[in-house]
């Protein structure tokens, strides 16, 4: 059975949340995108942002793993800002779509990010969508992030958001859009349980027209 599952949203819509869910689940290789943005920005920030060094980048890029991926410096508040911006940059995008590319050409893939469905995996078997309203996005972060900085403020999350949300729909290169393909799911009142109960009926019924039988759960 092959299937490739693209999980696309916004910062804190749940989408991460519920593609490592999903993958759990059915045991697909999970790929979560934007570390690959962290990396390269954590990288260039250790090198005092070397933003025009197109060798430099391409040798962070070329050599990505999934190993340096784990890595919870990752999500520094800097790392986390400073990966918006480059997300921006066509080249970048270029440099690590190869990496997202060859990653989904496994048999059971799912990945999430902002440009999966869109740009990444176009023919992917199911394309979802995450929503969810701005006061329990920003509540959520808050919380993932406070672990780290104590510092960090509510507000301060919730305007980090916005800037955010208006960065990723209206970048030139590989906006944040919905799809006319995509299944829509507003996370905004679902618990982790309801999310993960939903997405497994689509997936399910997916893979029984495909196939006519699905993937055993763990």
């Amino acid at each position: 059975i092959k299937l490739l599952i693209a999980c696309d949203g916004g910062a804190a819509s749940g989408k991460t949340t519920a593609a490592k869910s999903i993958s759990r689940k059915y045991g697909l290789h999970f790929l979560s995108s934007g570390l690959l943005y962290r990396y390269v920005s954590h990288k260039l920030l250790l090198k005092k942002n070397l933003k025009n060094n197109t060798a430099y980048i391409k040798k962070i890029t070329k050599n990505i793993t999934l190993d340096k991926l784990n890595n919870r410096k990752l999500f520094n508040y800097k790392v986390t800002l400073h990966a918006s911006e480059i997300a921006k940059s066509k080249k970048i995008r270029i440099l690590l779509r190869g990496f997202q590319k060859k990653f989904s050409k496994q048999n059971q893939v799912c990945i999430e990010g902002r440009d999966i469905g869109s740009v990444i995996c176009p023919k992917a078997d199911i394309k979802l969508f995450f929503k969810c309203n701005l006061k329990t996005r920003a509540k959520r972060r808050w919380s993932e992030y406070r672990k780290i900085d104590q510092e960090i403020t509510l507000s301060g999350i919730k305007k980090a958001l916005k800037l955010r949300d208006y960065s990723d729909m209206r970048r030139k290169h590989s906006p944040l859009r919905v799809l006319k393909d995509s299944i829509v799911i507003d996370t905004s009142k679902l618990s982790k349980k309801q999310m993960l109960s939903k997405i497994s009926k689509i997936v399910e019924n997916k893979l029984l027209l495909k196939y006519g039988r699905s993937i055993k759960a763990r």
